[in-house]
C-alpha cells in the first residue's frame, strides 16, 4: 500500500526547519505485516524532543527514516503469527519493542531490552525487517520500532500495548513517551514516598509529566525549574508548588527555597549542566534522577566524594523504568479518573504537512506536546 509519510533523508539540517525542511513529506510504500508484526492506522503522534535530537544529529541514528515514536492508533491488520490483538484494536506504541526473553526482560527491567534496543540502532522492525519504501523502492529505517509520522505504520507485536476503547486516541499518544518517561520515572526508578520534596528541571512534555507524577506519589513540594515563564505557569497549575527561573543559580535557589535542598531532583532537559545543577539542589542522602540525551560526546563533572561522604545518588531512567503493558493501561487508568490531567500538555494539532513548522515551535519553547494528525495532508 502506498501512505503519506514524513522521512528524514539527512540529519543536521539548521533551525529554522520550515526553511531547511529536514523532513520531507512524500508518499512511500509500505509493505503488510509479516509474521509477528501489525499494521496500525496511526490516529495521532507527538512532537517530542527525542524525534529533534535525531533531526538535529544529537541522537544519531541511520536515515533515511520515518520519525516519530509516540503515537496511538487503531489495528487494521495481524501478520501470521498475532493472536492475541485484531482488526479495531485500539493500541499505544513503546518505543522499546520488548522481546520478553532477554535477562532484563525476565528481571522486570523491559526499557533495557537487548534485542529491542538493538533493532531500534539498526532501524529496523524486533523481526529485522524494514517495511517502509521510498518511491525508488529503497529501504526506509523505522524510527524506534514505530515510525509514527506516517498514516500507516507496521509494528512488531512487542511495540503495541493494546488499551480500554473509551480513551480519546489522541491523549492516549502522549503515553507512549512523555507519561510513560515522566511519570514513570517518579514511581518507577525514583519512587518517591509521600512527603517528600522534588525538583524538576526541564518542563517539556516529560517535565511537566514528572511535576504530575510526583503529585500523584503525593510529594510535599514540587519545585519547577526552567527558563520559560509560561512552562512556570503551566506546572504550578498542574501540581508545582513552587517556581523558580533557571538563570542565575537556580540549585541555590532550590535549596534556599526548600531549606536545605530536596530528597529527588529530575533532570529533563538533556545538558550535563543542568544535571549538574539538579544533583546539587539535592540534600544529603538525596536522589538525582537523569532522563535527558545529551549528545553522546558531552561530559558530566560531579564532585565524586558526595557520593560516598553524603550518601547521594545519580540514577538514570530509560523510558521511565517502565513496563509498558503493565504502565501504560494503569496511567490511562488514572487519566480517566482525573489524576493525570494529560490534555493541559497538548499546545496544539498540527497537519503531517506542518511538521518542520511544529519542530520549530518545539525547537523555540513556544509548544510542550503538538499531536500531528497524520490523516491530515496539508
Amino acid at each position: 500500500m502506498r501512505t503519506a509519510a514524513a522521512v528524514l533523508y539527512e540529519m543536521g539540517r539548521p533551525s529554522p526547519y520550515a526553511t531547511s525542511r529536514p523532513l520531507v513529506v512524500e508518499e512511500v510504500e509500505l509493505e503488510g505485516p509479516g509474521r509477528g508484526e501489525v499494521l496500525v492506522e496511526v490516529e495521532a503522534a507527538g512532537l517530542c524532543h527525542s524525534d529533534l535530537s535525531v533531526i538535529d544529529g544529537s541522537r544519531p541514528r541511520p536515515v533515511p527514516m520515518v520519525l516519530g515514536h509516540e503515537a496511538s492508533g487503531v489495528v487494521r491488520e495481524v501478520g501470521p503469527g498475532v493472536e492475541d490483538l485484531s482488526a479495531g484494536d485500539h493500541v499505544v506504541f513503546s518505543f522499546v519493542p520488548l522481546c520478553g526473553r532477554c535477562a532484563y526482560c525476565a528481571v522486570g527491567r523491559p526499557a533495557l531490552c537487548e534485542p529491542g534496543n538493538a533493532a531500534n540502532a539498526r532501524g529496523s522492525l524486533l523481526t529485522g525487517a524494514r517495511r517502509f519504501r521510498s518511491g525508488t523502492g529503497a529501504p526506509l529505517h523505522h524510527h524506534l520500532g514505530v515510525s509514527a509520522f506516517s498514516r500507516y505504520t507496521v509494528a512488531a507485536r512487542e511495540s503495541l500495548v493494546r488499551i480500554r476503547p473509551d480513551v480519546p486516541l489522541a491523549a492516549a499518544a502522549v503515553f507512549g513517551c512523555a507519561v510513560l518517561t515522566g511519570v514513570g520515572a517518579v514511581v518507577n526508578t525514583a519512587r518517591v514516598a509521600p512527603g517528600a520534596r522534588v525538583a524538576v528541571f526541564g518542563l517539556g512534555g516529560v517535565g511537566l509529566s514528572e511535576i504530575l507524577g510526583a503529585r500523584l506519589a503525593g510529594a510535599l513540594e514540587i519545585v519547577a525549574v526552567d527558563r520559560v515563564a509560561a512552562k512556570l505557569g503551566l506546572a504550578r497549575q498542574l501540581g508545582a508548588t513552587r517556581a523558580v527561573q533557571a538563570d542565575g543559580d537556580p540549585a541555590e535557589a532550590v535549596r534556599r527555597l526548600t531549606g536545605g535542598g530536596v530528597d529527588y531532583a529530575f533532570e529533563a532537559v538533556g545538558s550535563p549542566e543542568v544535571l549538574a545543577q539538579a544533583f546539587a539542589a539535592t540534600r544529603r542522602g538525596g536522589t538525582t534522577v537523569t532522563i535527558g540525551l545529551p549528545h553522546p560526546d558531552r561530559r558530566l563533572t560531579l564532585p565524586p566524594v558526595t557520593l560516598v561522604a553524603e550518601e547521594r545518588t545519580l540514577m538514570g531512567s530509560y523510558m521511565g523504568s517502565a513496563v509498558p503493558q503493565r504502565d501504560i493501561p494503569r496511567f490511562l487508568d488514572l487519566y480517566l479518573a482525573g489524576q493525570l490531567p494529560v490534555d493541559r500538555l497538548v499546545t496544539g494539532r498540527i497537519a503531517l504537512g506542518e511538521v518542520n513548522q511544529g519542530f520549530d515551535a518545539l525547537h523555540q519553547a513556544v509548544a510542550i506536546r503538538q499531536l500531528l494528525s497524520v490523516s491530515e495532508g496539508g
